[in-house]
């Protein structure tokens, strides 16, 4: 799973003031189970002390035009440090009814969003649109105009240095991972557009992460070990085992963390494996320099004869 981190990093400060500016989707945001609201729970659980304000500035079936037209009344009038722009859904899906933004003016109005937002001291985070429809094999109805708009949005970014936070890449990474059936909505969405209550916490933690209130989650490779001892190891065999386990860490390059722990299951089906170990890797590559590592292999020596059976399982992962 890849997870495309935001282009620059944000950082909200103590005392600031942040306005989420979108659409219907934001609208919702502000709702019970809406990503502002779990963003600001988990802002005020993380920071108590914080005093940031947190204002949703969401309007159904808006458009950039719309956001331009209302940026002052809805947001600049709140003094804000941070805006985050999250839109284009609208402006790519109501074209279906010959209602959506040309190419020119979805451009143009981003970066005059931007531009008044700077003139006002405001900093921006700017979002691509996520998605209309969630199939991974590229047949939503709208997928082609969707990226082109996206790609808009990303030169925009780049060309104004704005901080970017790419929903589009994220939301597709996601669901290649847990949309293998290629189901068109209910994995992040409820109707192919708008949040579900899982979509809803998957982009309050990205909000979280663009404006560095969570560290941003990672791509890592899981390498499982379980152990199954051959009766009558001793304790002092087994501490032997276990430091050295540890120490390769400190002898392995890519090596990122190392976590043991025995059996404590009340399941029974543990099939008498007793001692686990997670060795993270940056990288496969990582992993593949490791197995054949001399340290390595003078670790598996040690286990000689010390084994009833081994088990090995590997996995990526984000963290």
């Amino acid at each position: 799973m890849t997870i495309i981190s935001t282009a620059a990093t944000a950082q909200l400060e103590n005392g600031q003031t942040i306005v989420f500016l979108g659409d219907s989707i934001t609208a919702a945001g502000a709702g019970e189970k809406g990503y502002i609201t779990m963003f600001t729970a988990e802002l005020q659980r993380t920071r108590p002390d914080a005093d940031v304000k947190v204002i949703g500035a969401g309007i159904g079936g808006h458009k950039v035009p719309d956001l331009e037209a209302r940026l002052d009344r809805d947001v600049l009038s709140h003094h804000p440090d941070w805006v985050v722009i999250y839109i284009g859904i609208n402006d790519v899906w109501h074209s279906i009814r010959d209602r959506g933004t040309s190419a020119e003016a979805y451009e143009q109005g981003l970066r005059n969003l931007i531009s008044r937002c700077r003139e006002k001291d405001a900093q921006v985070i700017l979002c691509t649109p996520s998605v209309i429809g969630e199939k991974i094999d590229g047949s939503n109805d709208l997928d082609m105009m969707l990226d082109q708009y996206c790609d808009l949005s990303r030169k925009v970014a780049a060309e104004t240095k704005t901080p970017l936070l790419d929903l589009r890449s994220q939301f597709m990474a996601y669901l290649r991972e847990y949309n293998t059936a290629n189901a068109e909505k209910g994995v992040l969405t409820s109707d192919t557009v708008h949040l579900n209550e899982a979509g809803n916490r998957f982009v309050a933690a990205r909000m979280l992460e663009a404006t560095g209130v969570r560290r941003a989650a990672g791509r890592v490779l899981r390498h499982v070990v379980l152990f199954r001892y051959k009766e009558g190891i001793s304790a002092a065999d087994l501490d032997q085992i276990n430091k050295a386990f540890s120490d390769l860490q400190n002898k392995v390059p890519g090596i990122t963390a190392f976590e043991r722990g025995t059996n404590n299951s009340p399941e029974g089906l543990s099939d008498g494996f007793t001692h686990g170990y997670i060795v993270t890797f940056e990288s496969e590559e990582a992993r593949d320099a490791y197995l054949p590592h001399p340290a390595h292999l003078e670790f598996v020596k040690m286990l000689g004869g010390k084994l009833d059976k081994p088990f090995v399982f590997d996995f990526w992962t984000v963290e």
